[in-house]
């Protein structure tokens, strides 16, 4: 039984399009330790994204296996995926995804409100965590009045209600201003050391992927891996 939250070996995704094939991902190899932070870089169509889904278990492989916390997960029915993927992964991504109808604590609140957690429990949790990311005073608005930066912390705090064992999270910046993006990564690595949670962000910021621990670059879906400096 590995230690590893997620392992990868000769992952690569084709598609087909009639006669057509595209070669996003070459045959890859991954794997994320536990309280780590890694980051996934590369240009514009580089694959990143794709990567990331694969090891979300939102698309599958066209080779290759994905093992989280030492079970198989690529190789799973879907059902099962998503049933692993909701006992061990949060997700951040660039667009908030909030429920407009939702308040920021009932937003917070809805993973655990999927599991039938206990609605005292799930709200006391929920509020928690809003004031670890400086919103307990927001709890009660719903996104439509909150900033961008204010709607991706409460993202952050919902993908944290689960207690995952790593967080991915896809360009959780790229939708903010300099200022308010900085502020979000230095919160989202603070989070990451105190939940002790495993941490992927896929960035093109080459300047918040070097303060991660180790770093994997895509490049005509090829991969190399340096350690950040």
């Amino acid at each position: 039984m590995t230690d590893r939250i997620l392992e990868a070996h000769g992952l690569s995704k084709t598609y087909q399009d009639g006669e057509h094939r595209t070669t996003v991902l070459q045959p890859l190899d991954f794997y994320l330790q536990p309280r780590e932070k890694v980051a996934i870089v590369g240009a514009s169509g580089s694959g990143k994204s794709t990567l990331l889904h694969l090891l979300a278990g939102l698309d599958a492989p066209t080779e290759g296996e994905i093992a989280l916390m030492g079970q198989p997960f690529s190789a799973r029915s879907e059902a099962r995926r998503g049933r692993m993927r909701n006992q061990y992964m949060g997700f951040v991504y660039q667009f908030h995804f909030l429920l407009p109808e939702l308040t920021a604590l009932e937003n917070v609140m809805l993973p655990l409100r999927i599991r039938r957690t206990d609605t005292a429990k799930s709200r006391q949790k929920a509020l928690t965590l809003l004031d670890q990311v400086g919103l307990a005073h927001r709890s009660a608005h719903k996104p439509s009045e909150l900033s961008g930066g204010e709607r991706q912390r409460v993202a952050i705090a919902r993908a944290l209600i689960t207690e995952p064992a790593c967080i991915l999270a896809d360009e959780p910046t790229g939708n903010l201003d300099d200022t308010s993006a900085a502020q979000i990564f230095d919160l989202m690595l603070s989070l990451n050391a105190s939940h002790q949670t495993a941490l992927v962000t896929v960035t093109h910021d080459l300047s918040l992927a070097t303060r991660m621990d180790r770093i994997y670059r895509l490049h005509d879906g090829h991969i190399t891996l340096s350690e950040s400096e």
